[in-house]
């Protein structure tokens, strides 16, 4: 496929294959179609050739050049995977381009240190679960590790100590860096409520996490309310991804859940 893909990339060759799929040619009506001179329209064929796209018929003095439509049909195939996948993701883009703006936004107003202290945010879900199986996905380091990262990261830590005053700490890693925070859980109810904070390594951007788990008739109803403190102009960019990354990270949660849990 990827020597279908270069030999195609050439204009010229290109336009000798849309000749050819109306019909077989010579190569001297090719290179007049297609203002070669004769020996440009023979190494251009004799490449796609090589490459199983066209056939060659000798013809007493002639040579006459015939498209091969198999190896089309399979490279049609290859794109049209190509396509389809990038349809299928189609809301990730949509997601870069939201944070792109975001970003620009709220770099706009970090004018200086503690522009954005005090904001807050909410974020619900109903989950369809017990408030114990839900919990559980917060506490237990393994869970946590499931759902708690944004897309092309992984986890190398994630900890909620369920216990006041116990050590909070969530670590990604991705191909361009490493990115920690750390903080302290203030209070732990089991399967009720859960207060934390966590401040980003190096940013000096703190944010304070209430979590609220509620059994309902559906499963658990869960209200998440954060608020950030201690922000400063560099953490403009970090700031402005909160929304939609906990909305990606709760989706997490929820499809999580939804696999660990018997229908």
């Amino acid at each position: 496929m990827e020597q279908i893909a270069a030999v195609l990339g050439d204009g010229a060759r290109w336009r000798i294959v849309e000749l050819l799929a109306a019909r077989p040619r010579s190569v001297g009506e090719l290179a007049e179609l297609t203002g070669l001179r004769q020996p440009q329209a023979s190494k251009h064929l004799q490449t796609l050739a090589k490459a199983g796209l066209v056939t060659v018929f000798p013809l007493g003095q002639r040579r006459v050049y015939a498209l091969e439509v198999g190896p089309l049909v399979a490279f049609e195939g290859r794109l049209r995977g190509l396509v389809e996948t990038a349809e299928a993701h189609a809301g990730e883009r949509d997601v870069l381009a939201r944070y792109r703006d975001a970003i620009s936004s709220e770099t706009a107003l970090a004018e200086s240190d503690h522009w954005a202290d005090g904001r807050t945010f909410s974020f619900e879900r109903l989950l369809p679960a017990t408030t114990e199986v839900v919990w559980r996905h917060w506490v237990e380091p393994a869970l946590l590790a499931s759902w708690w990262v944004p897309p092309s990261m992984s986890v190398s830590e994630a900890l909620l100590e369920p216990r006041s005053g116990g050590r909070a700490v969530l670590e990604y890693r991705s191909a361009d860096g490493r990115y920690r925070s750390e903080g302290t859980v203030r209070e732990a109810t089991p399967y009720g409520r859960l207060v934390f904070d966590l401040a980003v390594v190096g940013e000096s951007f703190r944010a304070s996490y209430d979590l609220t788990l509620k059994a309902v008739a559906e499963g658990t109803q869960l209200l998440l309310q954060l608020r950030i403190d201690d922000t400063t102009v560099a953490a403009a960019p970090s700031i402005a991804g909160i929304e939609l990354g906990w909305n990606q990270v709760l989706d997490n949660l929820t499809h999580a859940i939804d696999k660990d849990s018997p229908t």
